[in-house]
């Protein structure tokens, strides 16, 4: 429903300090204005290597935002609670936040390794729920990320023409 004004922001955060200092994982979908567009950022910091901050950022439309809507509401994420999820510890900590209209829910837990990690804990439904919520956003977020700058990319350089062999290039000239 493009225009449609329910408020919506959604963030996911991933990260530890550790070896390498503050790595982490971060990304955000905000509803902008009237609801027709919003922004969607990326940020992944890993010291690995001396890796170097990387920050993306770019306009996303409604109907990229009613998808996500749709896939929190199928989730039922909104009816889940934390307090039985394994706490953030030395490994790190996730986070997500998530506010759909009236609607507003923040959940914290430890780094998910596995599956064996969600089915060991005190609510392994609730995390289950949580766990694939997070896999299907980071492989949208990453799918959006390479489309958008692959298109971009094609947008803003100037193609080079593909080189000939000679033969073709003589057979070309000689009709």
């Amino acid at each position: 429903m493009p225009g449609d004004n329910e408020t919506f922001y959604l963030r996911y955060y991933s990260g530890h300090s550790g070896r390498f200092g503050h790595e982490f994982l971060e990304f955000d979908f905000k509803s902008l204005g009237d609801g027709r567009s919003a922004s969607a950022r990326y940020a992944n910091n890993s010291n690995y290597r001396n890796d170097s901050l990387i920050r993306k950022e770019m306009c996303v439309s409604s109907l990229l935002i009613q998808e996500i809507k749709r896939i929190i509401k199928e989730s039922e994420i909104l009816k889940e609670d934390d307090s039985k999820w394994p706490q953030k510890n030395k490994d790190g900590r996730q986070e997500l936040e998530i506010r759909l209209g009236n609607e507003h829910i923040s959940f914290e837990t430890a780094k998910i390794g596995s599956l064996v990690d969600v089915t060991e804990s005190a609510d392994p439904e609730g995390l289950r729920v949580f766990y694939y919520l997070v896999q299907d956003l980071k492989a949208l977020v990453f799918s959006l990320i390479s489309l958008h700058f692959k298109v971009w990319l094609a947008l803003h350089t100037t193609p080079v023409p593909p080189k000939l062999p000679t033969h073709v290039i003589t057979t070309m000239n000689s009709h």
